[in-house]
């Protein structure tokens, strides 16, 4: 399945469903693909965010992990053997112990290593999967995400339903959603107004955890000269 390039594209990405393990009997099973409740506003809130895999760091760090503990490895197991040390370490060896700790190539290693650090300390820390919003619980087993792109084209095919709208842009953010509206006939208050009641319905709608908060921008549309 291709996958949409932007908020205003054709092609719709389907929520992300995150089942978590059930080991209750099958009735109650079976009883989860009933219709799911519906909850009240605010209800079911505080859902967190989706945890990314972060396979690329993930790979990357041990792939440097692995080359250097195999040189080490590789030049331990010589010096064992009565062999010469590997020239890069005998080198390394001489620079950490002749350069004193102010030098400018000393400072700009433990530069950066720190940053290198503090980059894997804020991947594991930190959820990711930025562009996933959580949904609220209708099940206490399932966990479902809506991804911004497909809540923007939500937004966006909602807002064009409204009277007087020629186009219309959203950007869907965690916390507000953007929609910039442009009108060809109608008084820009009153499309304004039906926008802000369709637009919040439709965000209720989707079911969000932490829905976003609304701004809606109305212009009137540019007619070229001839």
């Amino acid at each position: 399945m291709s996958e949409p390039q932007g908020s205003e594209g054709t092609t719709q990405r389907l929520p992300v469903i995150e089942k978590e393990p059930d080991q209750r009997d099958q009735s109650a099973s079976a009883a989860a693909y009933g219709p799911p409740p519906v909850l009240e506003d605010g209800a079911g809130g505080g859902e967190r965010r989706f945890w990314s895999a972060r396979r690329v760091p993930a790979g990357i760090v041990a792939l440097l992990l692995l080359l250097v503990a195999g040189f080490f490895l590789y030049d331990i197991a010589a010096v064992r053997a009565d062999r010469p040390a590997m020239h890069w370490r005998r080198e390394l060896a001489r620079q950490l112990a002749e350069r004193p700790l102010d030098d400018i190539w000393v400072l700009v290693g433990a530069g950066v290593a720190a940053a290198l650090g503090l980059w894997l300390i804020v991947l594991a820390t930190t959820p990711g999967l930025r562009g996933v919003l959580p949904m609220r619980r209708t099940h206490p087993d399932v966990r479902a995400g809506l991804h911004r792109d497909a809540a923007a084209m939500v937004l966006r095919d909602r807002a064009m339903e409204v009277a007087g709208v020629q186009s219309a842009r959203v950007r869907m953010r965690r916390t507000k959603a953007d929609v910039r509206a442009v009108s060809h006939f109608r008084e820009l208050d009153d499309v304004r107004a039906d926008l802000d009641v369709t637009l919040t319905e439709a965000i209720t709608a989707l079911g969000l955890s932490r829905p976003p908060a609304l701004s809606v921008h109305v212009a009137r549309t540019t007619r070229k000269k001839g």
